[in-house]
C-alpha cells in the first residue's frame, strides 16, 4: 500500500507517536515556551528606544506637546507624574525644533534669557524688576537639578540703595522646594541650598535665608538656621552633650554604672548687638597739637594794671613793671576705637546644667572631684554663663535588674524558638515539595512503563513462526504480558502461513501466557527478536 504522506513527514510522526501522554505534555510546554520567548524577543528588538524630550514640565506645557505629539503621531510615553515626556530617540530633534518654533514650553523660568528682551528706552525699575526676577530664575533652576528636588522657587528681598538711610538693610531670601514622590531633604541639603542662595547675592548672610518644602515644613528659618525650631535645636543638642559624657562615664566607671541628664536653656529670639570700645594706646601717641603763646614787656604807667570789675583798669600802684606772659595749648591724643556688630540667631545657649549619678559599687576607688572635673570639660561648661554640673554617687536599684535579665532571656528563649519554628516550617515545606515531586515521578514511570507494555496474541506469533506451533511453543518461554489482544486485522502485513484452527477452551488464555513464558525463559534473545519483528509489522502505514 502506498504511504499517504511523503517520506520525510512520516519520520516524524512517528517519533510523535511513539511518546507516551507525559512525553508529549512536556513537548507541547516547550514548544510553547519557545513561542512565547520568540514573540517576547520579537517585541523587544522592534520596540523603539525611548529619550526624554523635555523634564521638569507644568502641567499646561505637557498638555500642549502632547497634544502636538498626537497631531504628529509620534508614539510618546510620560513618566514622573506626566513631568517628563519620552519620545522615540530619532524623533527628539525633530520634535524639540516644532516646540521651540511655537514656544514651547512656555512656563520657564527664564533666568538671564530675561535679559536679552530688554531694550534701550526701559526704565531703571524694569531693568531692576528683570535682573531680580533672572536671578532668582537661575537659582530656582539650580536648586531644581539637586537630588530630591522636583522643584524650586526662590524669591529674593534685595532693598535699594539710597541715601537717605544711614543704616543698609541685609537682603533676604525665601527658597521653596518640592521633593521628588518619596524623598525628603536632609540637613546637608538644606544647608547647600541656603549656602548657595546666600553666595549669590550680594551682602546676604546664611542666616537670612529661609526654607520651605511642600508639606510647609520649615527646613530654615531666618536668624534660626537649618536646624529648625527652638525645641528641636534644645533636644539636639541635649542628646549630643548627653552621649558624649556617658560615653565617657562608660569608659572609666563601665557600662551601666553611671546615668546623665542633661538640660539646655535656648533662646528662640534673633538679635544684634553693637558696642564700642575706647581704650588708651600704649605711648599716648599725638593726633595733633596747637600752642598760644603771648609775652608783653614795657614800663608801668598810669595805664598799667590789672583789670578790675567792669574790665575796668586799677594801678597796681606801681609794684608791676609791665611785664605780661601767656601760653595756651590744645592737645588731641589718640585713643583706640574697636567697633563690634554681631548678630545673635536663635538658639543660643542660655544656661545648661548636667546632672551624673554613679553607682555607689562602682564608685569605690573614684574621686567625685575629678569625675566633676571630666564632666565640666566634656559637656563645655561655662560657669561665667551660669551653668552647673552635679555628680552624687548613690546606690542603684537592682531590684528590676533580675526581672529585666529574665525579659531579657525570655525574649531570646522566645526569639531562638521562634527561628527554629520557622527552620522547621521550611523544613517541613521543603520535604512535602520533595515528596509530591517523588510521587509524581513515580506515578510518571509508573505509567511510562505500563504505556510501554504491548499485548501479545500466540496466535499472531504463530502465524509469524509456523515452527512455534504444537510441543515446541511449549517450549519457549515468555514473559507474563497484559491480556491477549484481539487478533490483529491489519491487510498490510506480511504473508503468513496458514495454521490449523483450535478450539479455545476454558484456561487458552494461561495456556498461552504459560507458553510465551516459557519460551522467554529458554531463548530470550530470539523472543525478543520475534516481539521486535511482529511489533514493526504491526506499524500503522
Amino acid at each position: 500500500m502506498a504511504r499517504s504522506m511523503p517520506g520525510f513527514l512520516n519520520k516524524p510522526l512517528d517519533g510523535l507517536r511513539s511518546f507516551t501522554a507525559g512525553q508529549r505534555t512536556v513537548a507541547l510546554i516547550g514548544v510553547a515556551i519557545l513561542v512565547l520567548g520568540a514573540v517576547a524577543f520579537g517585541t523587544w528588538a522592534t520596540k523603539p528606544s525611548y529619550t526624554p524630550l523635555f523634564s521638569g514640565l507644568s502641567a499646561a506645557d505637557a498638555n500642549t506637546i502632547v497634544e502636538q505629539l498626537r497631531t504628529d503621531g509620534v508614539d510618546y510615553e510620560l513618566s514622573n507624574g506626566g513631568a517628563t515626556i519620552l519620545v522615540p530617540e530619532e524623533q527628539v530633534y525633530d520634535q524639540r525644533l516644532k516646540s521651540a518654533a511655537a514656544g514651547l514650553p512656555s512656563a520657564s523660568t527664564g533666568g538671564y534669557s530675561l535679559l536679552d528682551d530688554m531694550g534701550m528706552t526701559s526704565s531703571e525699575f524694569q531693568q531692576s524688576v528683570t535682573y531680580k526676577r533672572a536671578l532668582e530664575g537661575e537659582l530656582a533652576a539650580t536648586i531644581g537639578a539637586l537630588d530630591g528636588v522636583s522643584k524650586a522657587s526662590v524669591r529674593l528681598a534685595i532693598p535699594e540703595d539710597t541715601v537717605f538711610v544711614d543704616e543698609k538693610k541685609d537682603p533676604t531670601a525665601s527658597v521653596f522646594v518640592e521633593t521628588e514622590s518619596g524623598a525628603s531633604l536632609n540637613d546637608d541639603q538644606v544647608q547647600a541650598i541656603v549656602h548657595l542662595t546666600s553666595a549669590s547675592i550680594d551682602g546676604m548672610v546664611p542666616t537670612n535665608v529661609a526654607v520651605i518644602d511642600s508639606d510647609g515644613t520649615v527646613l530654615s528659618a531666618v536668624g534660626a538656621g537649618v536646624t529648625g525650631s527652638a525645641d528641636k535645636q534644645s533636644s539636639k543638642y541635649e542628646e549630643g552633650v548627653r552621649s558624649s559624657v556617658q560615653t565617657m562615664l562608660d569608659r572609666v566607671v563601665g557600662p551601666g554604672n553611671a546615668t546623665v541628664v542633661v538640660a539646655a536653656d535656648m533662646n528662640d529670639e534673633s538679635a544684634e548687638r553693637v558696642e564700642e570700645t575706647f581704650t588708651t594706646p600704649d605711648g599716648d601717641p599725638v593726633l595733633s597739637e596747637t600752642t598760644n603763646s603771648e609775652e608783653y614787656e614795657g614800663a608801668g604807667g598810669a595805664g598799667a594794671g590789672v583789670l578790675g570789675p567792669d574790665n575796668i583798669g586799677v594801678p597796681d600802684e606801681g609794684k608791676g613793671d609791665g611785664t605780661f606772659n601767656s601760653e595756651e595749648a590744645t592737645r588731641n591724643n589718640a585713643i583706640n576705637k574697636v567697633t563690634e556688630s554681631r548678630i545673635i540667631p536663635a538658639g543660643a545657649i542660655e544656661r545648661q546644667t548636667v546632672s551624673v549619678a554613679i553607682d555607689a559599687a562602682a564608685a569605690a576607688n573614684l574621686s567625685v572631684a575629678d569625675v566633676t572635673q571630666l564632666v565640666t570639660s566634656a559637656a563645655g561648661i561655662d560657669t561665667d554663663r551660669g551653668d552647673e554640673v552635679t555628680v552624687e554617687v548613690l546606690a542603684f536599684n537592682d531590684a528590676g535588674a533580675a526581672e529585666a535579665a529574665e525579659a531579657l532571656a525570655a525574649a531570646d528563649a522566645a526569639a531562638k524558638a521562634k527561628r527554629q519554628a520557622e527552620l522547621l516550617q521550611t523544613i517541613v515545606i521543603a520535604a512535602g515539595v520533595v515528596l509530591v515531586i517523588l510521587i509524581i515521578l513515580i506515578v510518571y514511570a509508573l505509567r511510562s512503563r505500563r504505556q510501554r507494555r504491548e499485548a501479545i496474541d500466540l496466535g499472531e506469533l504463530q502465524e509469524i513462526r509456523p515452527e512455534l506451533q504444537g510441543s515446541a511453543a511449549m517450549a519457549l518461554p515468555v514473559p507474563t504480558l497484559a491480556p491477549q489482544l484481539e487478533p490483529s486485522t491489519d491487510t498490510t502485513a506480511i504473508d503468513v502461513v496458514p495454521i490449523i484452527p483450535r478450539t479455545p477452551v476454558a484456561t487458552d488464555i494461561d495456556r498461552q501466557r504459560a507458553e510465551i513464558d516459557a519460551m522467554a525463559q529458554q531463548d530470550p534473545s530470539k523472543m525478543a527478536d520475534y516481539l521486535r519483528g511482529m511489533m514493526d509489522d504491526r506499524q500503522p502505514v
